[in-house]
C-alpha cells in the first residue's frame, strides 16, 4: 500500500516537486493548492541563464573527457585525496591521545572529592542571580581537563575505610563496672583526640562513659561545654553498639565525688611482640607471630579502682593510648569515635560548609593554610626569627609564666635550623610561589591572630585573596561563635577538611587531626613542608647563593612525596617521637585492596 493510499499518512498530503521542475516551471513560493511551501519563485531570465550555463558546462566536459590521460589524472587525484584524508585522521587521533595522557597522567592519578568541584555560591544558596551566573559559565570540561597539576589528588584508589563493627565487638549489655568521667585538656583538637582515646578506654574497662567536660583553663579560656561544640546525640547514637554513654551520673551516685586520677601516657592496651610487614590485602600481616600480653594497667589496676569507687574521673585525656602496639579492634574504635561520633553540632557544620562554598563561588578551588604563627606557639617553641626585640622578650615572659611548659631556655636560631619553628608568613608566601600556586589562589587561613608587627602582610603582598572566618561570614552568622575560640577552631576545622589542598606549617594538634581526617576520607591532598631543608634553601636564596629557578626546582623536587600520598605508619623508638596515630590512621582504620579487587568501598564497607 502506497503512502498516497493510506489516509493516516502525512506523506499523502504534500506533493513534492523535483528541484529541476520547480526551477523550470517558475512556481511561486506558495503555488501548491494546499499551501505547501516549495522553493522561492525564479524569474524567467534566471531560468534561461541557468539552462544556457548547464549546456555550456556539458559541452566542455565532453571535450575534456575525450582527451587521452584524463581518466588516469582523475584516478590519481582521487587516490591522493583519500591518502591525505587518512593521514589527517590518524594525526588528529594521535594528538587527542597525547593530550589526554599529558593532562590526565597515570590512570587514577586523582580523585574528585566533591560532587561538584566548583559551584557558584549563589546557586548553592538559591539566590536570584544563580541563573545569570550559570548562563555566563563556560561548558564544563571533562574532569581530567579541568584540574591542573597543583590541584590533583594523590593516587589512592586501592585504599578504603575499614572500621565496621563486628558482632564480637558489640556491647552485650553486661553489667557495667562503673562510671567513667574525664576532663579533656588542651585546645579543641587535643581534646578531640583525647576523647577518642577515652571512648576506647571505656570499652576496655567495661565502663559507662559520662559525657566528658572540656578544658576551660587553657590558653584560650573558652567556657564552651561538650554540647556547645559537638553533636552529643550523634555521639551517643554512633557508639551505642560498643560503649554505653550517658549525659550525667545516675541519681544514686549524684552525691558521690568521683575518685580522681591521672592515667599514664601512651599506654599499650596490648603489648605486641612481633615482627610485621604490610601487604596489599590487609592493614597488618604478621610475618612471624603475635604474642599479646594484657597489661595490668587498664584491665586490672584501673578496673579495680572503678569497682571500688563506682565512679572515677580522669584528670587528663591527651595521649592516654599508644600509637602502635594496640589491638586492631581498639584502633578501629578510636577512629569511629574521632571521625564518626565526634561530629560538630549542626550550626558549626552548616556554617563551615557554607564558608567552603563561598570560597569556591568564583569557580576556583581553594587552599586551606594552617598558619600556626601565633603567640602561644611561638612562645612554646622559642621561635623569634624576624621578630623585634620587644616581641622576643614578650614571648620569653609568656614561656616563663606557663608552669606546665617545662623547657624555658631555648635557642631560637637553632630551633629554626632543625625545623622546629612554624614557618613565617613570608616563608609561606615564598614556599607557595615555588610550588607553583598562582598569586590569585584563594587561601583560607586556619589560625587565630597572627603574631608580630607585620602580621600576615608578607603573605598577603604576594597572595591578596586571603580569607578567614571573620572575612567570609557575616556579623550575624558569627554572633554566637565569636566569643568562643574552640567553636571558631571547629569552624576552621570544617573548612580545612573540605579544602582542595591543605597546607600546614607546623606539626601541632590541629595539623595532626586534620591531615589524619583527610587521609581517612580518601587521602585528600595535604602538603607537609620540609621545614629543615626549606629553611636552608630560603636562606641560600636570600643570600643570592641560588637563583629563583634553581630554588623553585629544588623546593618542588623536595616535596614530591609530601603531598598526602598513602604510606603506612611505622613504630618509632618512642611514642613521643613516632608518627601520631590520629595524623595517619593507616594501618588501623584504612586498609589496602588486593591487586585483583577494585572499588572495595562499594562492596565491603560503606562506613
Amino acid at each position: 500500500m502506497s503512502s498516497s493510499d493510506n489516509p493516516n499518512s502525512c506523506a499523502g498530503d504534500i506533493h513534492f516537486m523535483p528541484r529541476r521542475r520547480v526551477i523550470e516551471s517558475g512556481a511561486s513560493e506558495f503555488d501548491h493548492e494546499d499551501g505547501a511551501k516549495l522553493l522561492p519563485a525564479v524569474a524567467d531570465d534566471d531560468v534561461k541563464h541557468a539552462a544556457s550555463f548547464r549546456r555550456h558546462v556539458h559541452r566542455h566536459w565532453l571535450q575534456v573527457a575525450g582527451r587521452p590521460g584524463c581518466c588516469l589524472l582523475l584516478l590519481a587525484f582521487s587516490t591522493i585525496s583519500l591518502f591525505v584524508k587518512f593521514m589527517l585522521l590518524n594525526s588528529f587521533e594521535e594528538m587527542r591521545l597525547t593530550r589526554s595522557h599529558n593532562i590526565g597522567g597515570r590512570a587514577g592519578n586523582f580523585i574528585v572529592r566533591h560532587k561538584t568541584l566548583y559551584q557558584p555560591y549563589s546557586a548553592l544558596t538559591g539566590g536570584d542571580d544563580s541563573a545569570a551566573v550559570a548562563q555566563n559559565q563556560p561548558d564544563p570540561l571533562p574532569e581530567k581537563l579541568q584540574i591542573p597539576e597543583i590541584w590533583k589528588q594523590p593516587e589512592s584508589e586501592d585504599y578504603y575505610k575499614c572500621i565496621n563493627v563486628t558482632k564480637k565487638e558489640q556491647w552485650n549489655d553486661t553489667e557495667t563496672n562503673g562510671y567513667l568521667l574525664a576532663r579533656a585538656n588542651g585546645g579543641l583538637n587535643q581534646m578531640k583526640t583525647g576523647i577518642s582515646d577515652l571512648v576506647a578506654i571505656a570499652k576496655i574497662m567495661n565502663a559507662t562513659l559520662v559525657l566528658p567536660s572540656l578544658d576551660h583553663r587553657s590558653f584560650w579560656t573558652d567556657s564552651s561545654d561538650f554540647k556547645d561544640i559537638f553533636d552529643w546525640q550523634n555521639f551517643i547514637e554512633v557508639l551505642r553498639d560498643e560503649v554505653h554513654v550517658v549525659e550525667s551520673l545516675p541519681s544514686e551516685l549524684a552525691t558521690i565525688k568521683p575518685f580522681e586520677t591521672a592515667p599514664v601516657s601512651w599506654s599499650k592496651v596490648f603489648f605486641t611482640l612481633h615482627s610485621f610487614s604490610l601487604s596489599p590485602a590487609h592493614s597488618l600481616s604478621n610475618a612471624i607471630t603475635n604474642i599479646y600480653v594484657q597489661p595490668r594497667y587498664y584491665r586490672v589496676h584501673m578496673v579495680s579502682l572503678l569497682k571500688r569507687h563506682k565512679a572515677i574521673c580522669l584528670t587528663h585525656t591527651d595521649s592516654r593510648l599508644a600509637n602502635n602496639g594496640v589491638a586492631e579492634s581498639t584502633q578501629k574504635l578510636r577512629c569511629r569515635a574521632m571521625y564518626k561520633a565526634l561530629r560538630f553540632n549542626p550550626e558549626i557544620e552548616q556554617l563551615g560548609n557554607k564558608l567552603a562554598a563561598r570560597l569556591r563561588s568564583n569557580g576556583k578551588p581553594y587552599l586551606a593554610l594552617h598558619l600556626r604563627y601565633e603567640k602561644d606557639m611561638l612562645a612554646f617553641t622559642g621561635c623569634s626569627h624576624n621578630l623585634t626585640e620587644a616581641e622576643d622578650e614578650e614571648l620569653m615572659n609568656l614561656r616563663l609564666n606557663v608552669r606546665h611548659w617545662k623547657v624555658k631556655d631555648i635557642n631560637a636560631t637553632q630551633q629554626r635550623l632543625i625545623g622546629e619553628c612554624p614557618m613565617t608568613p613570608r616563608e609561606v608566601a615564598v614556599f607557595l610561589q615555588a610550588m607553583g600556586y598562582p598569586s590569585d589562589t584563594n587561601i583560607y587561613i586556619v589560625a587565630g591572630n597572627i603574631y608580630s608587627e607585620s602580621g600576615i602582610e608578607p603573605l598577603k603582598a604576594k597572595y591578596p585573596n586571603i580569607f578567614t572566618h571573620s572575612s567570609l561570614a557575616t556579623e550575624e552568622e558569627l554572633q554566637s561563635f565569636k566569643q568562643y575560640q574552640n567553636q571558631l577552631a571547629a569552624l576552621d576545622y570544617v573548612v580545612a577538611l573540605e579544602s582542595d589542598v591543605f597546607v600546614y606549617t607546623y606539626d601541632g594538634n590541629m595539623a595532626k587531626a586534620v591531615q589524619g581526617h583527610r587521609r581517612f576520607e580518601g587521602f585528600r591532598k595535604t602538603i607537609s613542608p620540609d621545614r629543615t631543608n626549606f629553611v636552608d634553601l630560603i636562606d641560600q636564596l636570600d643570600k643570592g647563593a641560588v637563583s629563583w629557578e634553581e630554588f623553585s626546582s629544588k623546593v618542588t623536587e623536595l616535596h614530591k612525596e609530601r603531598m598526602g600520598l598513602p604510606y603506612p605508619r611505622r613504630p618509632g623508638k618512642s611514642s613521643k617521637l613516632e608518627e601520631n596515630f590520629y595524623a595517619n590512621p593507616y594501618p588501623g582504620c584504612i586498609c589496602r585492596n588486593s591487586d585483583g579487587e577494585k572499588h572495595p568501598s562499594k562492596k565491603r564497607n560503606k562506613s
